[in-house]
């Protein structure tokens, strides 16, 4: 796949300031490389947001990795179990390299302050004073850095085992 990682991480950030929420920034940053129309992206991924739901549970940029990752190493045959492997570590090894930047994948430790005021589903309003406060365009980014290196097949793909017998 040929496209330019940074140009990507600079619109997962505009996605955001647009609007989306952190899964859909990452995951319409690349929906045109899966053959997704914008509409279905946008509804794929929508309820991640907010560490799913708003639940602050795990950030919705590794949501949106990990549904990236279900395109570029798909596990068509539910008894693949090499395929499945292939999947998890990818998983795995992206969630890793945000959580070594960060410290952590889950949303309500990345945005501790968020988390404590406010726990209703409804979303916060996108004001000028909201992107002031909020680390998450550095989120969205980062994680949009590590999908375009999955997608780019960087990574190399977790050795694969023997099926149990």
């Amino acid at each position: 796949m040929d496209f330019d990682i940074e140009e990507r991480a600079q619109q997962a950030i505009d996605n955001f300031n647009a609007g989306y929420n952190c899964a859909q920034s990452v995951f319409l940053t690349y929906y045109d490389l899966l053959g997704l129309d914008l509409e279905t992206a946008k509804c794929m991924s929508v309820s991640f947001g907010g560490g799913m739901g708003r639940m602050r549970e795990v950030c919705g940029t590794i949501s949106a990795m990990c549904m990236l990752a279900g395109f570029r190493y798909p596990v068509v045959d539910p008894k693949d179990q090499e395929a499945r492997t292939r999947n998890y570590g990818m998983v795995q090894k992206m969630a890793g390299l945000f959580k070594e930047k960060y410290g952590t994948i889950v949303c309500r430790d990345l945005l501790p302050a968020a988390a404590a005021a406010q726990r209703d589903p409804a979303p916060s309003l996108r004001t000028p004073e909201y992107y002031a406060k909020r680390p998450c365009g550095r989120y969205v980014a980062e994680a949009a850095r590590i999908a375009g290196r999955m997608l780019k097949g960087e990574f190399i793909s977790p050795p694969s085992t023997q099926s149990p017998k």
